[in-house]
């Protein structure tokens, strides 16, 4: 075997030991669904159309999969169990294709943008600054120099824990004093990175929704102030959500959709949860890229988003 098939093969087992509890949930329920069965009938998609709403897809992304089988099947309506459930990840994938134009091959930004500043958002709690770490980890191990911000000033805890993933990676974190304006730690930021011509620049924000319009007006602030230092930039707004908050997941990409223009997500903590579905609906109703997964606490379980890769991992093949 050689390296790059011994890595394949690592990642593979991390995505399938991730997503366990959502196959082992979702799937298995599918399966006693469809076991025996030799045609769509109106009993299994309603039985199939319960499963995936239970598992967190979302009523509208599961009514637009149980539409998509219902026409497939009707032009061949005498089908076993294996032929069901192919047909079922087939239109699965196919929906996340279409939301996911590209899929990620690797932890690559586009060479042309220097610094690649990226611009992270979401509340407290889901994995936002833990995330950042990890993608500064990984953009060092591909041979990238990497600055973070540590722009959510309102918070110490989170100023610290991006300095301690800072001296973890072995990156600079440049900070300011708490209650300082955020748009003034991105300044300083993007200007040190881009005198130091650092390739990629990572600015974490404050996660705060209880009030959208201060929300907004900040991030319009920081994304205007880096603008002005590095032209284009944000060049990504990455919007960070917890997996297994399941239906809550939803609620927070619709407040960050509306308080900026968030252009790739990143799913995480769905080794812990049962609650996967929600990536297939999320990625669907935001019409938004998903970029990467987080599939447990080490450095290196954070994913690129693959969407054949997910889907049949899920189906546990």
């Amino acid at each position: 075997m050689g390296l790059f098939d011994f890595f394949s093969k690592q990642k593979k087992e991390t995505l399938d030991k991730g997503l366990e509890k959502t196959k082992e949930s979702m799937f298995s329920k599918l399966s006693r669904v469809i076991a025996g069965k030799s045609k769509v009938d109106d009993d299994v998609l309603d039985q199939l159309e319960e499963v995936l709403i239970m598992s967190d897809v979302g009523v509208n992304t599961t009514l637009k999969i149980i539409e998509r089988i219902e026409k497939r099947a009707a032009k061949d309506k005498y089908v076993d169990d294996k032929e069901l459930k192919n047909l079922l990840r087939e239109e699965i994938a196919d929906l996340l294709t279409e939301n996911n134009a590209v899929d990620n091959d690797d932890f690559s930004v586009p060479e042309a943008a220097k610094p690649y500043v990226i611009m992270v958002v979401g509340v407290n709690g889901v994995g936002k600054t833990t995330t950042i770490g990890k993608l500064a980890n990984q953009f060092k191990k591909a041979g990238k120099s990497v600055y973070l911000g540590a722009a959510d000033t309102f918070r110490a805890a989170a100023v610290e824990q991006l300095v301690i993933w800072g001296e973890r990676v072995g990156v600079p974190v440049i900070k300011q004093a708490m209650g300082s304006d955020p748009a003034s730690v991105a300044f300083d930021t993007l200007s040190s990175a881009k005198s130091n011509n650092a390739d990629i620049v990572i600015i974490d924000t404050a996660g705060r929704l209880h009030n959208k319009i201060g929300l907004m007006n900040e991030l319009s602030k920081i994304k205007k102030v880096m603008d002005k230092i590095v032209p284009g930039a944000p060049h990504e707004v990455l919007l960070v959500l917890d997996g297994s908050t399941g239906q809550n997941a939803f609620e927070q990409a619709t407040q960050f959709t509306a308080a900026t223009d968030v252009t790739a997500l990143a799913i995480t903590k769905l080794d812990g949860t049962a609650k996967g579905g929600v990536v297939i609906g999320i990625s669907d109703q935001f019409k938004i890229p998903v970029k990467y997964i987080g599939l447990g606490e080490g450095i290196d379980d954070l994913q690129v988003f693959r969407r054949r890769e997910f889907v049949n991992s899920l189906f546990g093949e």
